[in-house]
């Protein structure tokens, strides 16, 4: 059975995944939190809506750029805050490999909004 948070949470999704399609850093950084922590594909933190808008404004402009999201799982903390895991598969153009990794994020309800405030990606493949 659905809850409030996993709708809110494929709300998320939806949104992200569409920016993240059309590479629209300013439509992305909108999702996060002002004092969103960010690590992406790259060992650098990004912070705040700023850093998340230059972390994807400097990723290659691909021709096609899709995301799937699958495995998700939310768990709601309290009534301003979200946990959410799952896997992310990235295809950056039509025949390239599929970039699968896990990913996390934390999201409160931030100015009357549910924004991102923690984002972090790490690889499926065992690290030990």
């Amino acid at each position: 059975m659905r809850s409030a948070a996993d709708d809110t949470v494929s709300g998320i999704i939806e949104k992200w995944a569409a920016g993240f399609s059309r590479l629209d850093a300013g439509a992305l950084a909108s999702l996060y939190s002002k004092s969103a922590f960010f690590f992406g594909s790259n060992p650098k933190l990004y912070r705040g809506r700023d850093g998340v808008a230059a972390y994807f404004n400097t990723l290659p402009r691909w021709k096609s750029s899709t995301v799937q999201f699958t495995d998700v799982r939310t768990a709601q903390v309290s009534p301003d805050l979200i946990n959410v895991g799952g896997t992310a598969s990235f295809v950056v153009d039509e025949g390239a490999l599929t970039l699968s990794v896990k990913i996390t994020w934390v999201i409160a309800r931030e100015d009357g909004d549910w924004k991102i405030v923690s984002h972090h990606v790490s690889s499926k493949a065992p690290l030990i």
